[in-house]
Order: structure tokens, then C-alpha cells, then sequence
């Protein structure tokens, strides 16, 4: 099977990034792909609440996803869209960072919203509080295909590994991870721990990025730390693409994953034991 992962430089107009989305998305059917990954806030990505509730939808108005649906459905292909930021019902007015899996005939087949919400202190400049603005998702999901089982996390979920544990023994045989990975946190961890949650796991790891700089309507923005990855049971990097907004193809032989499941069965020595 042939993947492909949607690299991304949003900025806060969900007009102009629905543009470029679809041209990545009609570039990579092109080239021969049946799935198709784009990262999380494909979007969007604000610092301002007060100008991202402006013009933010509820699920069944959104134009991106109406669009992205739409799509697939023309192409033919899967296609992951990374996260849509939504408004919901919710009484104290939190949005949903919500992930969906869309099938060739233009229907959801499976829905995730983040669970683990990033509420960091990067530097004394760079502090995140996502669950000021985002209500955290409490579902884990699994979304059978054709192809392969694959199990569905967001961004900063990657850094909790009993929930990877959970899909992985669930049958996910991969594990999507669309993120808008702080730079700096980017340089320092993000393939260590995308590659750790492919071997422990023994699944395909696709991790389609934000990139750049998000510049926004007031001047502000931030950055994002790109290198959209591909990650093999076995742990090796399949596919990177760099910091450049763009379409990075990686060919997945799913065997792999029977086969390090076979050469590494850890997934069945899990042990209860005590304390602290």
C-alpha cells in the first residue's frame, strides 16, 4: 500500500488552508496513493480564542471537512484528516481537536478527539495551555479498513504510551499521529518517540506535521517543527519530510507488522505487579 503524508504551514484563515490542503491532497493521489494523512489543525492553528471561535463550525457545517469528504470521494482514496478544531455544545464553550477517517465513498468512518491535551511550559516565551480552548476527548478509537486496522492518536498524545499499548493490543496494526509538534520539543523528542511507539508496539507509525511559521491575522504565530515521519515495526525511519510544506510517499508492506509481532511478542507478556 502506498501512503502519503500532508505536510502543512497553516495559518489562522481556514480559507487559504483548505486551498493548499486540497492541492497536496490532488498531488499525492497523482502519484499512485491509496491513503492519504493530513496533520493535526489542518485547519488552523490560533493563539487568539476570540478570533478562532469567530470562525470555527460545528461538525456538520465545516467547510473543511465538507470539502475534504467531498475529495475523497472524487480521488477514490482513504484519507485521514489529521484534526479539525470545532466548536461544540460544551457549557463552558471548549472546542473539539477532533481527528476523522474518511472513506472512498465520502462517508466518516471513524471519529478521535485528542485525549491528552498539551498544557506545557516550553520556555519562560513559549507557554501552551491547549486545554484552556480544547475539551479533551476520553475515547480511544480503532477504525477497520480494508487494509488494516489502524488506531487513531493526536500530537501530544504520543508521549503516553499505555494508550498506544491499548490500540496496539486493541488489533491496530497502524497508528496515526497527525501533529503541530512544538519546535523546540520537535528537535528533542519527536522521532525518539514516534520510533519508541512503533517498537514497542510493533505497528506502522504515520505521523504526517505542521511545519514553519503559522503566521496570524494580528502578527502573531508560532512555529512548528515539521519532519513528518513514517515509522516500520521494526523501528526504521521509512520516510521523512524535512521542513518544507509538501507530499512525502512512503510504501507500507503491512507483513511487517506479523512479523515483528512474531520476532518480539511482547504484546503478550504484559504483567500486573505491585506498587509503588
Amino acid at each position: 500500500m502506498r501512503a502519503a503524508l500532508v505536510q502543512l504551514t497553516v495559518t489562522d484563515d481556514p480559507v487559504a488552508n483548505l486551498a493548499a490542503t486540497l492541492g497536496f491532497v490532488r498531488q499525492a493521489h497523482a502519484q499512485g496513493v491509496q491513503f492519504i494523512l493530513t496533520p493535526e489543525c489542518t485547519n488552523g492553528l490560533w493563539s487568539n480564542r476570540a478570533a478562532q471561535k469567530a470562525v470555527l463550525r460545528r461538525e456538520e457545517d465545516d467547510p473543511t471537512l465538507a470539502a475534504l469528504r467531498d475529495e475523497a470521494a472524487k480521488l477514490g482514496v482513504w484519507l485521514l484528516i489529521g484534526s479539525i478544531a470545532l466548536l461544540t455544545g460544551d457549557e463552558d464553550g471548549r472546542f473539539a481537536n477532533r481527528s476523522f477517517l474518511i472513506r472512498p465513498d465520502a462517508t466518516i468512518a471513524a471519529r478521535y478527539d485528542k485525549i491528552h491535551m498539551f498544557d506545557v511550559n516550553v520556555s519562560e516565551a513559549e507557554v501552551y495551555r491547549e486545554s484552556a480552548a480544547f475539551r479533551p476527548g476520553s475515547q480511544a478509537v480503532i477504525a477497520q479498513t480494508p487494509f488494516a486496522p489502524i488506531g487513531m492518536t493526536v500530537c501530544y498524545d504520543v508521549r503516553f504510551a499505555n494508550l498506544y499499548r491499548r490500540l496496539a493490543q486493541g488489533g491496530a496494526q497502524i497508528i496515526t499521529v497527525p501533529a503541530a509538534f512544538n519546535h523546540i520539543t520537535g528537535a528533542a523528542h519527536w522521532e525518539t518517540l514516534l520510533r519508541a511507539r512503533a517498537i514497542e508496539n510493533g505497528a506502522f507509525v504515520l505521523a504526517p506535521a505542521q511545519t514553519g511559521f503559522h503566521a496570524e491575522a494580528d502578527g502573531k504565530g508560532r512555529r512548528t517543527y515539521g519532519h513528518s515521519l513514517a515509522i516500520a515495526p521494526w523501528g526504521e525511519v521509512l520516510a521523512d519530510g524535512g521542513t518544507d510544506p509538501g507530499v512525502t510517499l512512503v510504501d507500507i508492506d503491512l507483513t511487517q507488522v506479523a512479523d515483528a509481532r512474531r520476532r518480539v511478542p511482547s504484546l503478550q507478556h504484559d504483567r500486573g505487579f505491585d506498587g509503588p
